[in-house]
């Protein structure tokens, strides 16, 4: 419910302002900027936008494109001029709101923001109400302060955020007994909500009870931040209060909490605005770093998430994290050269870290170097506690690299090996039932295999195309067409899924039909050994081509070549 009340919000303003008067815009510039907007350039729509204001200045439509264009750079002085004059020129923009409000608490102007909200500028209830509380605090009026986190604490859907919030304004100023009545009434825990209650938890000399959440929280296998507030307690320390501890902290966990809350319903571009907000409030809060650069990287901007993650000093105790962000970033780029220099870095310095090793596998794997991915693969699961929940997917993916070194029984028991801890995933059982299909092998525990993928992942058109293509093996074509239909209608241009429908369609006698998907297999690009047997199949017809290769359909089906 809360998320859909604070969504509602913010995405009502993605529908306006209304278009700019094109009788005095720069055309240029503003269609410029226009189709920079919607390739996420937010570099190139600052610069457009910024220019067809120079012919429109007072254009609210290209006023609020430039404001979101530089925010999303984290360009906030330059944000800052265009939310005020949106402001000043009374034009009702959220995103405005955000940034004077932003701008205001960076300078500690906490009457400003009152005078915001009691000039009707609002931003959404959970985060007006927030607000208001953090500004109380920023002013030294804590007991309006905490009456007003009560009012956001009583308000239907907001409770756990309020008690967060009010737990976080308590341990700042030193009542931690306070705020761990709030902790103890029962939150939804972000990180940095965890590492608050284990932090307030030690200050009341309970370091047991916090490794006990500690625990509960994040389990067994910690990132190297995780692991030294461990080993803090651990040895007895009394783990000093820091996680949010001032009123300006507190702002920016709030709207790195409505980034996460609004990243399901909202744009990625319009949640990068409200993470930006946190990260520039809060340069030390790295998780909100840590999603800034996913974002972009998510929208494309290679170069803005790598300038994102290398912000993180090499001194926070998240900098792995952030190196392995920025590799990510560079595999995607297509630099795994570049990746690769990251990730033997970090290997180097944290040379037990399981994480380093499996993200150099997925580069090697993904450049095609296999046995290196193995032996990177292999090193992580040296590293893992055997209780690690990541070790399935290790497995997995080591699985595929013996597979394409074609080292089959190696491959299949990393398979298995990934389906013991992981009986159900969807993916393991495709990946092995597919491998066993094409392999003529085990053919009826590689039909219940994909079945079960197919119950779990009814909308996979890969996984649906493996069930067609088992039962075809099996010589059920019938049943095999239906599955494959299925398959082709949600993945269309795939030329694997095209090509095992024409083969089912010949087996049943739809000739006519067989051809015409082989030719659309053929259109979108097959790998040049199956592109040369589907045209071999096209002159001659199925039935010639398996007898070349030692067995017609029949006896392939039913394995008794």
């Amino acid at each position: 419910m809360l998320r859909k009340t604070i969504s509602a919000g913010l995405l009502a303003v993605m529908m306006a302002p209304v278009a700019p008067a094109f009788a005095q815009v720069d055309f240029g510039a503003y269609l410029a900027g226009r189709q920079a907007g919607n390739d996420n350039d937010f570099a190139n729509g600052a610069i457009y936008f910024s220019k067809a204001l120079q012919s429109d200045p007072a254009n609210p439509f290209l006023l609020e494109s430039a404001l979101s264009s530089y925010m999303a750079l984290g360009q906030f002085d330059q944000a800052e001029v265009l939310a005020r004059d949106m402001v000043n020129r009374r034009y009702p923009s959220p995103i405005a709101d955000l940034m004077v409000n932003v701008a205001d608490a960076s300078t500690g102007n906490w009457d400003g923001i009152f005078e915001a909200l009691e000039a009707g500028r609002s931003i959404g209830p959970l985060v007006d109400g927030l607000t208001q509380a953090w500004a109380h605090m920023g002013l030294g009026n804590i007991q309006r302060a905490l009456a007003q986190f009560d009012q956001v604490i009583e308000s239907d859907g907001m409770t756990s955020y309020g008690r967060t919030h009010k737990a976080y304004a308590l341990a700042s100023v030193g009542d931690f007994g306070g705020a761990e009545e709030q902790f103890a009434n029962g939150i939804q825990y972000s990180r940095q909500s965890a590492i608050a209650h284990v932090e307030i938890l030690s200050q009341l000399d309970r370091n047991d009870d916090a490794l006990a959440l500690l625990e509960r929280v994040f389990g067994t296998q910690l990132d190297p931040a995780l692991a030294n507030l461990r080993d803090d307690l651990q040895a007895g320390t009394a783990v000093p209060y820091a996680a949010v501890a001032t009123p300006v902290e507190g702002l920016a966990d709030l709207y790195h909490l409505v980034a996460n809350l609004m990243q399901a319903d909202a744009s990625d571009a319009y949640t990068l605005l409200f993470v930006r907000a946190a990260s520039y409030l809060a340069p030390q809060n790295t998780p909100a770093v840590l999603m800034t650069a996913s974002l972009l990287e998510g929208l494309g901007q290679y170069e803005l998430a790598n300038a994102a993650y290398a912000t993180v000093s090499r001194d926070d105790p998240s900098f792995p994290s952030a190196e392995i962000g920025r590799a990510e970033v560079l595999r995607a780029a297509g630099k795994f050269e570049a990746a690769i220099e990251v990730l033997d870095a970090l290997a180097r310095s944290f040379p037990d870290l399981p994480d380093v090793f499996v993200n150099k596998g997925d580069v090697m794997r993904q450049s095609g170097e296999m046995q290196d991915a193995k032996a990177a693969y292999t090193r992580a699961l040296a590293l893992y506690d055997e209780a690690a929940p990541m070790r399935w997917f290790v497995y997995y993916t080591r699985g595929i690299a013996n597979h394409q070194l074609d080292l089959w029984p190696e491959a299949e028991a990393d398979f298995r090996a990934a389906l013991a801890i992981q009986p159900d995933h969807p993916q393991v059982l495709n990946y092995l039932g597919y491998s066993l299909v094409e392999r003529n092998e085990k053919l009826d525990e590689a039909l219940d295999m994909i079945q079960r993928a197919v119950a779990a992942r009814p909308d996979n058109g890969a996984i649906v195309d493996s069930l067609g293509w088992v039962l075809f093996r099996l010589g059920q074509y019938d049943d095999a067409v239906g599955y494959l239909e299925e398959a082709a209608s949600l993945e269309p241009v795939d030329p694997v899924i095209n090509d095992h429908l024409g083969d089912a369609y010949w087996a049943v006698g739809r000739v006519i039909e067989a051809r015409f998907q082989w030719q659309r297999a053929l259109s979108f690009d097959p790998e040049e050994t199956d592109a040369k047997r589907i045209r071999d199949k096209l002159s001659r017809g199925l039935d010639l081509v398996l007898q070349d290769e030692g067995a017609d359909p029949i006896k392939v089906a039913r394995g008794d070549d």
